[in-house]
């Protein structure tokens, strides 16, 4: 490995990538947002430019994307967010849905123990306690500069104004548009046969954010609009009350820290398995000369996917909520044990997971998640991950309050031993249980490089969360790339079940595949959705930032 390899600005373009030509990204002097929408990130940034810090731009952004991203932007779900300040200080936050008082066990079972489909994923009794209205406000009252009435407004004026529909929004409500009436009794605003160049007016949101702007906090959790929630998630069969709302609180964490090479990685703690999940295959193939290998060679794909299908067996056998189980985490993301974990790995041939114990992992997360990465002109960074779950969450949309809300019951073990609707299993430390938090593979992740901020990164995309972090964070290290470059790459993806190596279409060559499958690894380029759609930041050698939004969506990086 190539332990201190010089970043080499001027060779980027000259970088071949399969999937589309790889050009420079957006380079700002001072300030940047990197998001799923080009209204979010420009409304991030112009908090900036009022002297707003990224704690304040957060909250902007957060709530933007609500309006402007509603596949998945939300106030009606919960998410996990990574800081670092200028000052080196470091910490994470915790908003995670949370299941509610009611909730049991064995909800989502019929009477012979079967789990009932579609319960957990479509409607009211899928949906979650939802946090990010509490996380938002919890990072502003802590860190923030600006009033809240300053930071919201540009935002409630976004859902006045409306969003113009893009080709891939067009596209998701075309698709989405079947379940959004068989969860809601009435048509829903998004269920209109909106096509490209349309503007969405989100009025009904407006008036649920500028509640918010006035009362602050508690109006979604005890005021109003909390009143207003519990009552349409009971009419519509679910079980979340006004007592739910008001005990909710977002919670602040340890961030999960560990070396590789000469960098430090900050990443999101449980209830996330991101930050544990990404030290133990970082810890498995640190001692591999992956830079000499070269960029998705065969022996680079195989190191990762070894240390992926040992990490991923891990996961949902020790890891849960915090709060209600004890994770070895130290343990888990040591050089030791990860070490001991990839002696029975060879170059001649495959592992078979089923000669890999631990768990049977039950995980129910879907791929329809947003990120978003700052970078302030003081030098703090926050990278954010944020989820309804699936498309849209659970589908059930308030018309009188005008968002979705989280299916995110459904990433709890519905019944352990039994695979999601994305193929992972679970344990039980991720039963369900009243006020417990479901896990995650949400991985925020900030990156540092002796001792100075260097890069900012995360992304949507289930279980493949954190194989697309790591992925971007050795492309920018091992393999000396630019952001957007990094970003650009192919990515591929083993979580230990299914047994196979999911692949971006036509990312790898002809020759890296044969050689795979003649190794004994099963391929799987046919199901394989878009893994990951990563907003990341890095610091340049010169200070400046460099963003990478990805392409596979309607990612924009804006800055100053």
């Amino acid at each position: 490995m190539r332990k201190s390899a010089l970043f080499i600005f001027s060779i980027l373009l000259l970088i071949n990538c399969t999937q589309q030509k790889v050009e420079v990204g957006v380079i700002t002097d001072k300030a940047m947002v990197v998001s799923a929408r080009e209204e979010a990130s420009k409304i991030g940034v112009a908090i900036l430019q009022k002297g707003g810090n990224a704690f304040d731009a957060m909250m902007a952004t957060e709530l933007a994307l609500a309006v402007s991203f509603p596949y998945a932007g939300n106030i009606g779900g919960g998410g996990f967010m990574v800081y670092r300040k200028n000052t080196g200080e470091i910490g994470a936050l915790d908003y995670r849905e949370k299941a509610p008082l009611a909730a049991t066990k064995d909800m989502y079972l019929d009477s012979i123990g079967n789990v009932i489909e579609g319960k957990s994923t479509l409607g009211s009794m899928a949906v979650g306690v939802p946090g990010t209205v509490a996380g938002v406000f919890a990072a502003h009252q802590k860190f923030g500069k600006l009033s809240v009435e300053e930071i919201i407004q540009p935002v409630i004026d976004l859902a006045k104004k409306g969003v113009i529909v893009t080709q891939k929004q067009e596209d998701r409500l075309k698709k989405h548009t079947p379940a959004f009436r068989k969860a809601n009794k009435e048509t829903i605003l998004l269920d209109n046969n909106w096509k490209k160049g349309d503007t969405i007016k989100y009025n009904a949101l407006a008036e649920t954010l500028s509640r918010i702007q006035k009362n602050g906090r508690d109006e979604f959790y005890k005021g109003e609009t909390a009143k207003k929630l519990a009552l349409f998630i009971q009419d519509n069969g679910g079980i979340i009350t006004e007592e739910d709302l008001a005990k909710y609180e977002a919670k602040w964490r340890d961030p999960i820290t560990f070396t590789y090479d000469d960098l430090k990685i900050i990443s999101m703690a449980p209830p996330s398995s991101g930050g544990i999940c990404l030290a133990q295959i970082m810890k498995a193939i640190e001692p591999y000369d992956l830079h000499s290998f070269g960029h998705n060679s065969t022996k680079a794909i195989q190191v990762i996917t070894e240390a992926e299908r040992r990490a991923y067996a891990d996961r949902s056998h020790f890891l849960g909520d915090p709060d209600f189980v004890k994770i070895p985490r130290n343990t888990l993301i040591s050089k030791e044990y990860n070490t001991e974990r990839m002696k029975s790995f060879s170059f001649e041939k495959a592992t078979s997971s089923s000669e890999l114990s631990h768990g049977t992992v039950d995980f129910n997360e879907s791929t329809e998640t947003t990120h978003y990465s700052i970078v302030d002109q003081y030098g703090n960074a926050v990278s954010v991950t944020t989820t309804i779950n699936a498309a849209f969450g659970s589908k059930l949309y308030s018309s009188e309050l005008g968002f979705f809300l989280n299916n995110e019951m459904d990433d709890f073990s519905s019944k352990p031993g039994v695979p999601n609707m994305f193929g992972l299993v679970g344990a039980e430390a991720n039963k369900i249980e009243p006020e417990k938090r479901m896990l995650s593979s949400m991985t925020p992740t900030i990156v540092e490089k002796e001792g100075k901020l260097f890069m900012v990164v995360g992304t949507p995309g289930g279980s493949t969360i954190i194989t697309s972090v790591l992925q971007t964070i050795l492309n920018v290290h091992e393999y000396d790339m630019g952001m957007q470059a990094a970003v650009n790459q192919p990515r591929f993806h083993h979580q230990w079940l299914p047994d196979d190596i999911k692949m971006e279409p036509k990312g790898f060559s002809e020759k890296v595949k044969t050689n795979l499958q003649n190794l004994g690894y099963a391929l799987d380029e046919t199901n394989s959705p878009v893994i990951g759609k990563v907003d990341a930041i890095l610091v340049l050698p010169n200070g400046k930032l460099e963003g990478g939004a990805d392409h596979r969506g309607d990612d924009t990086a804006v800055g100053f």
